[in-house]
């Protein structure tokens, strides 16, 4: 089988000229702000398309997503009578354990939170749970096992986590544990970068 070419993940960010938290990597726009290819200096045309396009693809690589992923979960989202599918389908991605991980400051990005998951350093409710896709709910408790808490992914998230602790999420941190609840439910505005729903939802218009 061929394998298929991949794109750097900072540079899709700078493709999209937005910081992506999940990456973890901050400054990069810093350093280079202006698109991949001829230093960026190219004029792009941005067709109804390519603004669809992009807010897809900033979801996509925030939360450490592929393609097939992300339609599926939103396939599950409009399936849900809750409320509008776009915001359902956010409230879903930020309670995913991996985010919860990433936006609780255990860790600096969504691939070193799935990481620390994988590798069975995080327990919901005092049970080992490896599953990145595991959804948190409401009063549900994350913690780091004694391996997790001396992970460099841990230690060095703690000193400079990516993001301010969100309203949603309460912690406890101590010398020898660490502990987020889930006190309420995330919404739209829980999305850490700018994005545009309205573009978004038109590229799901056809998906059901």
């Amino acid at each position: 089988m061929r394998n298929k070419r991949k794109v750097p993940r900072f540079k899709l960010q700078r493709r999209l000229m937005v910081e992506l938290p999940g990456l973890g990597k901050p400054g990069s726009l810093e350093r280079k702000p202006y698109p991949p290819g001829q230093h960026g200096m190219q004029r792009i045309k941005y067709s109804e398309y390519r603004l669809q396009l992009e807010e897809k693809q900033k979801i996509r690589i925030h939360y450490d997503l592929r393609e097939e992923q992300l339609l599926r979960l939103v396939k599950s989202a409009k399936r849900n009578r809750a409320g509008v599918w776009v915001d359902v389908l956010v409230n879903s991605l930020e309670r995913r354990l991996q985010n919860v991980i990433f936006r609780a400051g255990l860790a600096p990005s969504q691939m070193s939170a799935g990481q620390m998951i994988s590798h069975g350093q995080v327990l919901v409710n005092g049970r080992k749970v490896d599953i990145r896709s595991a959804i948190i709910k409401k009063g549900d408790v994350v913690e780091l096992t004694a391996k997790g808490l001396k992970n460099q992914i841990y230690v060095q998230s703690k000193t400079a986590p990516r993001l301010p602790l969100p309203e949603w999420i309460e912690k406890f941190e101590t010398m020898d544990s660490v502990k987020v609840r889930l006190i309420d439910e995330p919404t739209i505005e829980a999305v850490p970068f700018p994005f545009e729903k309205a573009y978004f939802t038109s590229f799901y218009s056809k998906v059901s």
